[in-house]
């Protein structure tokens, strides 16, 4: 890895799951927590940092991911959505990093691999953004070049997909389909098992 090269993980795990009724970074999947298991999956893309952002229950989500060596924030207006803890994550990241990965919690197919390989199309580019490709549409987890999040990013209300969107051009996509299935609703929670 070069110095141009280096990444940050933010994993956004600050929602109230209001729709699930119960907090989703807490599930299990295969006998770990859903917010420890994202945790873990960063931290196998090698990167120089990895901050979780929290927001409802703090504390108890924080103890889930005590034994990681990450940080973890608390985004104080975290019900203002996604795009409010990622600018929280990316005001508290180091200023020479070089990339964004963007991951969620709620993604029970998710794998070490489909990360690794979006950080290595990364390497390949680190101009360009690389993203998961699913449901017709393109989206997180994501690694996107630091460079993108400028002060109007800061500032504003968009989220990342909005971004991704906004610079399709610039965009490498990995498909992973698999990746459209999220734990919102209590329907969701079959596919844990």
């Amino acid at each position: 890895m070069t110095e141009s090269q280096r990444h940050a993980v933010v994993v956004l795990a600050a929602g109230g799951s209001s729709r699930l009724g119960q907090a989703k970074q807490l599930l299990q999947h295969d006998g770990e927590t859903l917010l420890h298991r994202a945790a873990r999956f960063a931290l196998a893309t090698s990167p120089v940092d990895v901050v979780v952002v929290l927001g409802a229950d703090a504390s108890r989500m924080a103890a889930v991911t005590a034994d990681l060596p990450i940080r973890t924030l608390i985004c104080e207006n975290w019900h203002a959505g996604m795009g409010a803890s990622l600018r929280c994550a990316l005001h508290a990241l180091d200023a020479n990093i070089d990339g964004v990965m963007i991951v969620l919690c709620d993604q029970p197919a998710l794998t070490v691999d489909h990360l690794v390989a979006l950080r290595d199309g990364w390497h390949c580019d680190p101009q360009r953004a690389v993203a998961s490709g699913y449901a017709d549409t393109v989206g997180v987890p994501a690694l996107l070049p630091r460079h993108w999040f400028d002060e109007t990013f800061l500032h504003g209300d968009q989220g990342a997909r909005a971004l991704l969107r906004e610079r399709k051009t610039e965009v490498t996509v990995i498909d992973n389909p698999a990746l459209a299935i999220d734990i919102d609703r209590a329907a969701d929670l079959s596919e844990l098992r």
